[in-house]
């Protein structure tokens, strides 16, 4: 559910640069972005409103595992979930209903109510699989010629 949240001038430029991008990213690559598009915005604004937009719904925040926020529009408006690649952050959504049974199922077995869950799940994308194979043959051909 989307709250409504105010137009402003750096909100609307943060909003069509994130709907631009396909991955999250993080507060800092956004400013970049937008001083790169000559767009007048400080970047306390950018997480000023990166907040606002979260908090009605219009952007995911995810956490990652060095504990830094990375931000994105994302496509489907419904609950969902997302698969992201450990190098290059390349991002698709789900929508998981046997998840969403389950999660209420161990709730509800537990006596736990008014949910609320995310799941992330990674790993690397076809393009960094191949380069992570390639690396991994590069180190077992120095291992066997060495």
């Amino acid at each position: 559910m989307t709250k409504v949240v105010r137009q402003t001038r750096q909100r609307t430029a943060i909003l069509n640069c994130l709907a631009s991008e396909r991955d999250f990213m993080t507060a800092q690559q956004l400013y970049d972005l937008l001083r790169d598009d000559d767009q007048p915005v400080g970047l306390a604004t950018v997480y000023r409103n990166l907040q606002s937009l979260v908090d009605a719904g219009l952007v995911d925040v995810l956490i990652t595992d060095e504990g830094e926020a990375i931000y994105r529009q994302c496509r489907i408006e419904e609950h969902h979930h997302h698969l992201l690649c450990r190098v290059c952050g390349h991002t698709i959504e789900f929508v998981a209903p046997e998840l969403e049974r389950w999660a209420h199922r161990i709730a509800q077995e537990n006596g736990f109510t008014d949910l609320h869950h995310t799941m992330e799940i990674y790993g690397l994308c076809p393009k960094h699989q191949e380069s992570a194979e390639a690396t991994g043959d590069a180190a077992a051909s120095a291992e066997q010629s060495g």
